[in-house]
């Protein structure tokens, strides 16, 4: 059954803005993208209006930071690393819709027409504070210029506004034994004036939308679909009370605040960066011929973002509470389905240590084996716990599952179809229990599929997918047509058919998390691509059609590739 516009609905999907500071990693992967990947992927497949938005959060002290490191200028960091991230997103197959970037034009008009908008209705209130200042270099010191010991858990290297160790969210104040990370030198405090998001003004209706899902006016979520993780973090903050945060930050590299006469003063980053996501909207909107308002404003349009645990409270309460102030009456988010910590080899990913597998690198190594990777993060996704990517897992995902179940089963359809049959869908004439307790049972899986990542269960909704493989290599094993083929024609026939009907909808489910896999398999059964409701039924390769010759779907991965892998793990830390 295929979709009417009456059921289509309307989506806005967005991925966190990656920083433009270094290269995407597997902990990113397993976060942020590949999840909204593999949503939106499917939502498009049954027919829905999705617009898949991300880019480079290209402004903030993590840019200039980067830039002193590497000794150029923060305009030559962005380049670099927007460059490089874009077409590694691209060569992995994550479809966003536009990869755009915060120095553009339109975001910053856009980005300074929000906070006019807020400065001009009284949603931001005017303080003069003493806030740290590097004295050795004569600058004021943003969140990330400084680092001391975090209050939580005593690791003694945290972020002016995160602790990297227990993830928890800080301000330069609470750190202990604070220091400029320009100079290392403890700064002093000088007094500057900033703009504040009164907070504590929307605590009511953020405690209604989060625990109730009650909020007048306005379209929002069932608070039952939420991560436990998710409301929980966020009930935490607004019950330990919501305290005004400044919008502004004593900076030379961002979007300049709109008021005159102010020099070296631009929008905090995470004011900045979350209204990148309706920025860029605007522009595919431009590009695209579309109206981005219907995807902002527009109560029929469901707002789902996708992040890791880090960033829940900028976009369960900061960013809604930017949205609930503006008068362009945004829609909030229907969901923030955030995932937990991606851990590699039991230890915490880092980026500065270099505990990481970098995705440009991870394409260079293993060439047109995308999916092999998108597979096994998928698996052990951190869902609702962080959890922990090792190479020997990969390799095992790989090997015993991707090779070993999937692709056995396909090529075996397809061998076998070209051997008896020239290559050509034979006809059902013989039906029994077996073959259609099968038909029955492979009609169930686009909707088992679709439910689980309906309920953003990527894990449970691949193991579905596999399931299905699993299906049609037991169907074929238990009926074993290459023993029958000659005294049964007729119940090979239909054995057959029916293994191939699999396999078709295979390459129609198997799209959002292996879209590489997908593409090779329309190719080999030689139809053009289907909706997702086209998937589960028993005629969806007619009788006569012709199917190409197999062609391995997957790779062996040996021992020695990996051990590679570990050693230059190990060597690089």
């Amino acid at each position: 059954m295929h979709f009417t516009t009456k059921m289509r609905k309307r989506y806005t999907i967005t991925s966190a803005l990656i920083y433009a500071n270094g290269p995407i990693h597997i902990g990113h992967l397993a976060g942020a993208y590949l999840p909204a990947d593999i949503y939106s992927r499917y939502l498009k497949l049954k027919g829905h209006d999705v617009a898949f938005i991300s880019g480079s959060d290209e402004h903030g002290a993590a840019i200039t930071i980067q830039s002193k490191k590497e000794d150029v200028s923060p305009k030559e960091i962005i380049e670099k690393y927007h460059s490089l991230n874009k077409e590694s997103f691209k060569e992995f197959g994550i479809n966003f819709d536009i990869f755009h970037r915060t120095s553009s034009k339109i975001h910053h008009e856009t980005s300074q027409e929000f906070f006019k908008d807020l400065y001009d209705n009284h949603h931001l209130s005017e303080k003069i504070t003493e806030e740290f200042f590097d004295k050795k270099n004569q600058q004021f010191l943003a969140d990330r210029y400084i680092r001391g010991t975090c209050p939580k858990c005593g690791f003694t290297d945290a972020f002016g506004d995160q602790c990297e160790s227990c993830g928890c969210t800080l301000s330069p104040n609470e750190l202990i034994d604070p220091k400029s990370t320009i100079s290392g030198e403890p700064p002093i405090k000088k007094e500057t004036t900033h703009w504040y998001l009164p907070m504590n003004n929307h605590e009511k209706w953020l405690n209604e939308w989060i625990n109730n899902g009650k909020l007048e006016n306005t379209k929002t979520h069932n608070p039952n679909n939420w991560k436990s993780q998710v409301i929980g973090q966020c009930r935490s903050w607004i019950e330990g009370g919501l305290k005004p945060r400044a919008m502004t930050r004593d900076l030379d590299w961002g979007v300049k605040v709109p008021i005159k006469n102010l020099k070296n003063k631009v929008l905090y980053v995470w004011m900045d960066a979350p209204i990148g996501y309706i920025s860029a909207t605007k522009q595919w909107a431009i590009n695209s011929n579309k109206n981005w308002e219907d995807y902002w404003t527009d109560n029929n349009s469901e707002l789902v973002h996708f992040i890791g645990k880090d960033n829940i409270v900028f976009h369960c309460i900061i960013f809604p509470i930017l949205l609930k102030s503006s008068k362009n009456k945004y829609i909030l988010p229907k969901n923030v389905p955030a995932n937990e910590f991606l851990n590699l080899e039991g230890k915490k990913l880092s980026t500065s240590r270099n505990w990481a597998i970098w995705l440009h690198e991870y394409l260079n190594d293993f060439k047109n084996q995308q999916d092999s990777l998108r597979y096994s993060l998928c698996a052990t996704a951190p869902e609702t716990k962080d959890t922990d990517f090792t190479w020997k897992e990969f390799q095992a995902k790989n090997n015993n599952e991707l090779v070993s179940i999937f692709g056995n089963f396909i090529n075996r359809v397809l061998v076998l179809t070209n051997k008896y049959y020239n290559g050509i869908v034979p006809e059902i004439t013989y039906t029994d229990d077996v073959i259609d307790s099968c038909i029955s049972k492979l009609a169930q899986y686009p909707e088992k599929i679709g439910n689980q990542l309906e309920k953003y269960k990527f894990r449970s909704a691949l193991s579905e997918l596999m399931n299905l493989c699993r299906l049609g290599n037991k169907f074929l094993a238990d009926n074993e047509p290459w023993k029958i083929h000659r005294e049964n024609p007729e119940k090979t026939a239909s054995i057959m058919n029916i293994a191939l009907q699999i396999a078709g909808s295979i390459t129609i489910l198997c799209e959002p998390f292996m879209p590489f896999t997908s593409k090779k398999l329309y190719e080999m059964i030689d139809i053009q691509p289907k909706k997702w409701d086209d998937a589960g039924k028993s005629n969806l390769l007619i009788p006569g059609h012709k199917i190409k010759t197999a062609d391995h779907l997957f790779k062996k991965i040996e021992d020695d590739i990996i051990e590679q892998q570990i050693n230059k793990l190990h060597q690089t830390n």
